[in-house]
């Protein structure tokens, strides 16, 4: 319960630039979720890789909820930026065989007619991991189970 305690605390505030980059990415997030549910379905639904035990519409659907709420939680909910840049940073790494399928099967989608286009895309997924944390500041204000685990000792 304490380390739950811990990672909702409220943090320290951040700079403007990690603000700006927080609300833009939320902002990112949540367009690209209204568009897994309405205009670009279809595309992400081909990006969905074949492996998956699951309709591919209930993937984009799921993973278009969860962008729209972790885009909107970016945005509206600061004082728990760091879970919420860990949970996106999570998001991020777990749609990233989305990524990988879509080269290795020579899915077209988003402009992403090449598999030169589509393996240069698959660099910046890792720039989104490092910007959901570093736009939260995650990394940096994350709690230290060993400073906790220490400060828990000396209390006995």
């Amino acid at each position: 319960m304490n380390v739950w305690r811990q990672l909702l605390a409220p943090r320290p505030k951040t700079h403007v630039a990690r603000t700006v980059g927080r609300t833009l990415l939320g902002a990112m997030l949540a367009f690209a979720g209204i568009g897994h549910l309405t205009f670009a379905r279809v595309e992400f639904r081909d990006q969905v890789p074949e492996l998956l035990p699951v309709d591919p519409d209930v993937v984009v659907v799921g993973s278009g909820v969860a962008e729209i709420a972790l885009g909107a939680a970016l945005i509206a909910v600061p004082r728990r930026r760091v879970p919420v840049g860990l949970a996106v940073a999570l998001f991020f790494i777990a749609i990233f065989p989305g990524n990988i399928a879509q080269w290795l099967g020579g899915k077209d989608g988003f402009g992403l007619d090449t598999d030169a286009k589509r393996f240069v895309r698959l660099f910046f997924q890792p720039l989104l991991v490092l910007l959901a944390l570093w736009s939260t500041a995650a990394w940096r204000d994350r709690p230290r189970l060993g400073a906790r685990r220490g400060a828990s000792r000396s209390r006995r």
